[in-house]
């Protein structure tokens, strides 16, 4: 272990804490920040130690990180590890963009979730099932328990140990990216993968269909959907994501949002027309 992280006694027994409150991830969800306050609990450790001595930094640290955060789990402790190495680096660097830090976090959470979700809930999790299945469809008791192990023993070795890796990773290159300059570009770029990635959700999970027509003589002779979709697919949706990006800017309380939203798709339903 010590070969792999090349890291101190104390960073080893923070990564260690940063493990163990990594399984509370997702135990406080919210349609606005996912994972946030469960990330923000496991980088606690860090903060702590690199921010004791400047209580506004820690302040901002513990703000940074309660930002949107969403992957597959057994990932997420990957990009921990290299968020803590950029804290560290922040805490010592006076010019160090702490915005990059998120940026970062941003640009993996959704690579990071297609290779995870793919791998471990759509080839382990089968195999693991295939196997527990084969043996219970025989009497064997220890079903259950096989699918248990066969699933989780992989999934916290790699929650483990890539704790360790996204750490030490990011101790050895991010200060040679920022020293040589790249780390703008990197946060540019990352920052336009997160866009595109918050355009592609949105587009997939916002959606709207009206039944709004009008028929003469039995014939439909007006369907408003069909015009919509002439002017621009997906306006109505589009104009909707940007009216609650503009009402967020606006300092509007994402709670409000979640129920006005909530709110008008009843009444749309009930009137018919959507």
């Amino acid at each position: 272990m010590s070969k792999l992280t090349n890291v101190t006694k104390d960073e080893k027994k923070m990564l260690r804490k940063m493990f163990w409150r990594a399984f509370t991830l997702y135990t406080a969800v919210t349609p606005a920040k996912q994972g946030a306050s469960g990330f923000c609990y496991s980088m606690m450790p860090f903060i702590d130690h690199f921010y004791k001595k400047d209580p506004e930094k820690k302040k901002e640290a513990l703000v940074r990180h309660m930002a949107y955060f969403n992957t597959t789990i057994p990932l997420s402790t990957f990009i921990m590890g290299i968020a803590a190495s950029m804290e560290k680096q922040n805490s010592k660097n006076k010019d160090f963009d702490a915005n990059s830090i998120n940026a970062i976090k941003s640009s993996l959470m959704g690579p990071l979730a297609g290779i995870g979700d793919s791998f471990f809930w759509g080839v382990l999790r089968v195999i693991a099932a295939g196997i527990a299945v084969s043996m219970g469809s025989t009497g064997n008791i220890l079903a259950p328990i096989v699918f248990l192990l066969i699933f989780n023993i992989p999934t916290i070795l790699v929650r483990y140990y890539g704790t360790f890796l996204g750490y030490t990773l990011g101790s050895t290159y991010i200060e040679r990216v920022y020293q040589s300059g790249l780390i703008h570009i990197l946060t540019k770029a990352a920052g336009i993968v997160g866009l595109i990635m918050v355009g592609g959700m949105s587009s997939q999970m916002v959606k709207f269909q009206t039944k709004i027509s009008m028929s003469m003589q039995g014939a439909s002779v007006l369907k408003l959907q069909n015009m919509l979709d002439q002017i621009f697919v997906g306006i109505v949706p589009l104009l909707l994501t940007l009216l609650c990006f503009y009402l967020l800017n606006k300092k509007v309380s994402i709670n409000y949002l979640i129920f006005g939203v909530i709110g008008l798709s009843i009444l749309l339903s009930v009137l018919q027309i959507a």
